[in-house]
């Protein structure tokens, strides 16, 4: 599966053979917005549209876009890690989500680097 990006929002990017037609959704909303194309290129300028007329049709509705990521998620750990990481965070006087954005900061280059599964 490939990504699309335009503006803050990921859509997805598929084939259906069956139907012969390409085909995605925006990715991480709650609302649904879907787009189609018959060509690769056309699939990217169908993201883009749907894109803008999701955006549009927000604002028309007076209503706050959905945005895709807003900088928090819950994370489940093992409690020795919760631990370690409460117990750094106290000595040098950090709350926990300064050190875990820190080790998040520190991972994201290796992963980055790292062969896809």
């Amino acid at each position: 599966m490939t990504h699309l990006e335009y503006k803050g929002y990921i859509g997805t990017a598929e084939l259906s053979e069956a139907d012969n037609v390409f085909h995605g959704k925006l990715a991480n909303l709650r609302d649904l917005v879907t787009f189609e194309s018959a060509t690769a290129a056309g699939l990217v300028k169908a993201f883009r549209h749907a894109v803008d007329d999701y955006l549009a049709d927000c604002a028309e509705g007076g209503r706050e876009p959905d945005k895709p990521f807003k900088g928090q998620f819950n994370v489940r750990t093992r409690p020795d890690l919760h631990r370690a990481y409460a117990r750094i965070a106290t000595e040098r006087g950090l709350s926990l989500n300064e050190v875990i954005t820190a080790a998040l900061e520190t991972a994201l280059p290796k992963l980055q680097r790292s062969p896809k599964r």
